[in-house]
């Protein structure tokens, strides 16, 4: 007889932090790993009614490298280690009708700073502790963006496609220190800020209101949970075995 894994146990006495855990995606994220018995620290630059209130909350912009310095240290007093760490914390400010060469150098800097560097700085600034722990699991969320790039998003597409190639490289750096680094794509996502932004992009380029739909073969755009589910797997004992892989969460979008 088959004993059941209790999924409400997985995470008991393990510490996480996530970024951009405010909202959306990443407060899909925070809740299912306090559901798993996780403590939880979020960052992000504002709370918001969604904001898991069993979570401790931490204030910051992850655009610039003190404010990452700060962050890491005050999640690593509130948790006094760290096991897990997702950097969630992404996105663009704006998309360009005009193309590629209508992006401004500062978007582009806002971009690189937000999707990558913003990763890369407080994973180099928590890397110590992440040693320290026996079931260290690191989880960098991406997007579909990464392998189908669009010139009024490129900005944003080259971030996040550097987003994943670091991700390999650190995978099999971090493995001999027993750190497992996985990559979730997601695909079009219900939340407030993506279907807003969806609506705008379809209006202003003359695209009908289904258009991210009709992407996607399983017929309907994903939801926040859908993502933290892949997430949670990534960073439990059940992925033990899983490092440098990327898992698309997008209902078949990049297989069209």
């Amino acid at each position: 007889m088959s004993s059941k894994l209790d999924l409400s146990q997985e995470f008991i006495g393990r510490r996480a932090l996530v970024t951009g855990g405010s909202r959306g995606i990443g407060a899909a994220i925070v809740q299912r790993l306090l559901d798993g018995g996780a403590t939880v620290v979020v960052a992000a630059r504002t709370r918001s009614d969604v904001t898991p209130a069993a979570a401790t909350f931490i204030s910051g912009d992850l655009r610039t490298s003190e404010g990452v310095q700060a962050i890491a240290a005050q999640a690593l007093a509130a948790l006094g280690g760290l096991d897990i760490l997702v950097n969630n914390a992404g996105g663009s400010r704006a998309f360009s009708t005009g193309g590629s060469e209508a992006i401004p150098d500062d978007e582009w800097q806002d971009a690189f700073a937000l999707n990558l560097f913003s990763a890369v700085r407080l994973t180099n600034a928590v890397l110590p502790a992440l040693r320290a722990s026996k079931a260290a699991a690191l989880v960098n969320i991406s997007s579909t963006a990464a392998t189908m790039p669009a010139a009024t998003f490129a900005h944003y597409c080259a971030a996040k496609a550097a987003l994943e190639t670091y991700s390999r490289a650190l995978a099999v750096e971090l493995a001999a220190s027993g750190i497992r680094v996985n990559v979730v794509t997601p695909g079009p996502v219900a939340t407030a800020g993506a279907d807003d932004l969806r609506k705008r992009y379809t209006d202003e380029m003359g695209l009908p209101a289904d258009a991210f739909v009709q992407q996607v073969p399983l017929g309907r755009v994903g939801t926040p949970d859908d993502v933290a589910e892949v997430v949670a797997l990534l960073a439990s004992d059940r992925g033990k075995w899983l490092t440098g892989v990327n898992y698309r969460v997008d209902g078949g979008q990049t297989a069209r």
